[in-house]
């Protein structure tokens, strides 16, 4: 692995780590390494950005940084409590209560409400439904959705779905946000803005974001990069060592 001596932020709390994680798939008689052996660092407040081609394991990585996958060798620590040694019920506590998740596709419930959605993961979690509506409605207003809190996710347009679905992975106040192509589905403008709430909830809360993504625009955002090829780090940099040609941001 290449990476910059000055990309390591220094004095800092970790949250997330990998050691030598691979992971392999069985294709028939052959098998494709995804990760080869991925060791990286992420500290308590970063906003990561997991940058690669399609096929280049981001998303595995992504995966198995998140508990949603376990690696074939290697080990995943969240707060130093390795994650692919828990078992299911330890897993599912972990995901609940310190990783909240954002996807391409929202993932949203359709015959939920806004505020139904996202008071659910804590209600799950073993609040009360008062007090987890009440939440919901303030993380909701948060989000600039107050006015639409009684909307099914058929009623809001993809910006807006977005927007709950921000809500609902902070609605645990979660440790690590994992945001999967969250501008995927969107347009030019919308793209920006929810890039913008990202960062605003990064930097109010303190979570750390760690976003696998195609998004050049998520680069601005980003603390540091994490540039992934065929399976390995290829280097990581911080934001003020990228460049980036104009004509590329769109």
């Amino acid at each position: 692995m290449t990476a910059s001596t000055t990309a390591v932020p220094q004095g800092r709390e970790e949250i997330v780590r990998t050691i030598n994680v691979v992971k392999e798939y069985r294709m028939g008689d052959q098998t494709l390494q995804a990760l080869k052996g991925v060791s990286v660092t992420i500290y308590r407040g970063e906003y990561i950005s997991i940058m690669g081609p399609s096929g280049s394991g981001k998303s595995t990585l992504f995966n198995a940084i998140g508990g949603l996958d376990k690696p074939s060798s290697g080990k995943v620590f969240i707060d130093e409590v390795d994650v692919a040694q828990l078992d299911a019920l330890e897993l599912a506590w972990l995901r609940c209560r310190k990783i909240g998740y954002i996807f391409q596709t929202f993932n949203l419930i359709p015959v939920m409400t806004a505020l139904e959605n996202v008071a659910l993961p804590m209600i799950f979690g073993g609040m009360l439904e008062a007090d987890a509506r009440d939440k919901a409605k303030a993380i909701l207003e948060r989000v600039e959705l107050g006015h639409r809190i009684d909307n099914k996710p058929s009623q809001l347009s993809g910006g807006q779905q977005q927007r709950v679905a921000i809500a609902r992975a902070f609605a645990n106040d979660p440790a690590i946000i994992l945001a999967d192509e969250p501008t995927g589905n969107l347009d030019l403008n919308t793209g920006k803005a929810i890039i913008g709430l990202l960062k605003e909830m990064n930097r109010e809360r303190g979570v750390t974001v760690i976003s696998a993504t195609h998004d050049l625009k998520m680069l601005d955002i980003s603390d540091r990069i994490f540039w992934i090829r065929d399976g390995a780090v290829e280097k990581i940099q911080r934001r003020d060592e990228v460049t980036i040609d104009a004509g590329q941001m769109h």
